[in-house]
């Protein structure tokens, strides 16, 4: 017990005492004492009885406490009351401002956000921004089923799908079907999500501007860099020896310039598509031409192995996934040192689906770099991509590719002992294989 309120308990008692010995004296002198003390003790406890009556009665109304002028127990504890309700009613003030600063902050934002009972799926709250993207009106739209409020669109699966709510990339606004909203699905704590609509329209118009522009250019380029590889091809270089050496550096390079506009072109068009035509996709014939394929571009310089273990087919476009795999077996032999192993695995994987895993033995790659390999143009090593004749597009083509068949790209890979990077295919995509087809799936699979 602080100093302070242990003397004010003393005090007290010693009033308590003296009161007392005061009703002894009075009771030895009109020879009364039990009854006078009786009655002191009465008195006192009739006192003590009010004092808490009205501390009771105080924190029932909550009315401002004022703080104690006396120095015993029960002025101190209104000292106390006092301090304790300033010091709340501060706090109440200071959360009060955090709170309305928030709530402006929140307001200000140029992004609709809006405030969703999990349970319910009701809108509990809404900035400005959600007035002029999503078309809510203040006060109509509170406590209104969100998907309901939001059509078209198309929100009940997304909502149900809670914290693994992938993002909507592109959707029209329901206020206005000019405008292109981002949506993405916040759960910040057990009982409420946040909805937040960000207007993209300017960064797709902009996209689609770079895409249109970069097809056009390199649809352009084709036409010179045909009649230049043409006149290359013209001039032999036993007719003229002394310029060998240049006319088969600017052959290499109009071939490189060649590949790059093609690439450029096949990731437009990827790009400006939102699904492809599918197909059942045999993938041992499939496995077997990537096999051909990496012998045919090793020259004998690796070893090449294919493993067909699926035992399945996949769904999807045949021409654009045998680009992709392609892809990912001749940039394992790129970069992989003579003597090197490349090895392509089909599998099955927990869950029903299918991987195609291209491993190698190669230089490795820090995992600093990993997570922009599919990036366009990006290299880990811009001398070494140029001298095995990259692009530095491959990877970012293969992103696409199995993008539109809902499959993803991971790598892995560890400085000095090579790299995996592998197709993750749903199960959605597997299909039977045919009888017929067990001879070529014996075939790929050997050594």
């Amino acid at each position: 017990m602080p100093p302070h309120l242990r003397a004010a308990w003393r005090r007290t008692l010693a009033v308590l005492l003296l009161v007392l010995a005061a009703a002894t004296v009075f009771g030895l002198v009109i020879g009364q004492v039990g009854a006078v003390l009786a009655l002191a003790a009465l008195g006192v406890l009739a006192w003590h009885y009010w004092r808490l009556r009205r501390v009771l009665l105080g924190l029932t109304v909550r009315q401002r406490w004022e703080p104690g002028r006396g120095h015993g127990a029960w002025n101190e504890l209104d000292r106390l009351l006092h301090r304790s309700q300033t010091e709340m009613r501060a706090r109440k003030r200071r959360l009060l401002d955090m709170l309305r600063a928030y709530r402006a902050a929140a307001a200000a934002l140029p992004d609709a956000v809006v405030v969703v009972d999990r349970n319910t799926q009701r809108i509990l709250w809404f900035n400005k921004a959600a007035t002029d993207l999503l078309g809510l009106v203040h006060p109509r739209d509170l406590n209104a089923p969100v998907s309901e409020r939001l059509q078209p669109l198309p929100l009940a699966r997304w909502l149900a799908a809670g914290r693994n709510a992938e993002p909507i990339l592109d959707a029209p606004a329901p206020a206005d079907e000019r405008l292109r909203l981002n949506l993405r699905l916040i759960p910040y704590s057990e009982d409420y999500w946040l909805l937040v609509a960000r207007d993209v329209s300017k960064l797709l118009r902009l996209e689609q501007v770079r895409r249109d522009f970069v097809a056009n250019v390199s649809h352009e380029l084709r036409t010179p860099l045909t009649v230049v590889h043409g006149y290359l091809d013209m001039l032999e270089p036993a007719d003229f020896p002394e310029w060998e050496p240049m006319l088969a550096e600017m052959r290499k390079q109009s071939q490189r310039m060649t590949q790059l506009v093609e690439d450029l072109l096949t990731l437009s068009r990827l790009e400006s598509r939102d699904s492809l035509p599918e197909e059942p996709i045999a993938m041992a014939p499939l496995l077997a031409t990537l096999r051909r394929e990496a012998e045919a571009f090793s020259q004998g310089r690796h070893r090449i192995e294919v493993h067909d273990e699926a035992g399945c087919d996949l769904l999807g476009s045949s021409k654009e996934l045998h680009s992709a795999f392609s892809n990912l077996v001749i940039n394992a032999v790129r970069y992989t040192p003579a003597g090197g192993t490349v090895e392509v695995r089909l599998a099955r994987e927990a869950g029903g689906g299918v991987v195609l895993a291209v491993r190698d033995t190669g230089y490795g790659i820090p995992e600093s770099h990993i997570p922009r390999l599919t990036e366009r143009f990006y290299r880990v090593s811009s001398s070494r991509s140029r001298e095995s004749g990259g692009t530095g597009l491959g990877l970012s083509i293969v992103k696409h590719v199995l993008g539109l068949h809902q499959a993803r790209l991971s790598i892995e890979s560890t400085v000095g002992q090579g790299s995996v990077f592998a197709a993750h295919f749903g199960p959605e995509r597997a299909l039977p294989r045919h009888e017929g087809e067990g001879a070529a799936a014996a075939a790929a699979d050997a050594p």
